[in-house]
């Protein structure tokens, strides 16, 4: 099933801004419902390569799919285009946000990539105890403790460190000011800092 979801992504065009600019004042403005599902359908090639990067069993690949297409359909319901926040970060927040809510609920382990998770010790949480820490005890570590940290306060660091969002595109993507996108990045970095520093000590 999975080739034929590929056969189908081939088959999409990219939109120009011209074409997506008219299918938001269809949708938005007009109501109408072809306009809608057109965008959905652009926009499924997201929604497929978000759910790619965890390299999951097909089956559980177009569980993914299928949540993250229930994502996909509620940003294109309250996507605002007069904000002029790009609908493809827009969407992003929401379709990655409903494929870990499905993860965490069955039971999958979540992994960041390796270079991510060394870019984002590096960036947010310097500290002279990790320079003696393996290398592979470190990334578990990591996952560990970014697993504990809030919700909101993981997507804000993963969008901000990871992804290299600004505040104003995290604070948009999520609905949210950007003095809460600093205050949950504050709290995040805090609780991260301590959580990491407990864990290293404790195994050493």
């Amino acid at each position: 099933m999975l080739d034929e979801y590929k056969a189908f992504l081939a088959t999409i065009r990219k939109l120009t801004r011209e074409e997506e600019a008219v299918l938001w004042k269809q949708y938005k403005e007009e109501g109408l419902l072809e306009a809608r599902q057109s965008l959905i359908e652009h926009y499924q090639p997201l929604v497929f390569r978000e759910a790619m990067k965890y390299g999951l069993q097909e089956a559980v690949t177009l569980d993914l799919i299928q949540e993250g297409t229930v994502g996909l359909m509620e940003a294109v319901e309250k996507y605002n285009p007069s904000l002029g926040v790009a609908f493809s970060l827009y969407a992003l927040h929401r379709v990655r946000g409903r494929m870990v809510d499905f993860l965490q609920e069955n039971g999958k382990d979540l992994l960041l990539d390796k270079g991510e998770e060394e870019a984002y010790l590096t960036e947010t949480v310097p500290d002279t105890a990790f320079e003696s820490a393996d290398k592979s005890v470190l990334h578990s570590t990591v996952d560990r403790a970014m697993s504990r940290l809030p919700e909101r306060e993981q997507d804000v660091l993963r969008m901000v460190y990871l992804k290299e969002q600004s505040a104003q595109e995290t604070a948009a993507a999520m609905d949210v000011s950007t003095a809460y996108v600093y205050r949950l990045e504050k709290r995040g970095i805090r609780r991260l800092r301590g959580m990491l520093s407990k864990l290293i000590h404790d195994r050493k």
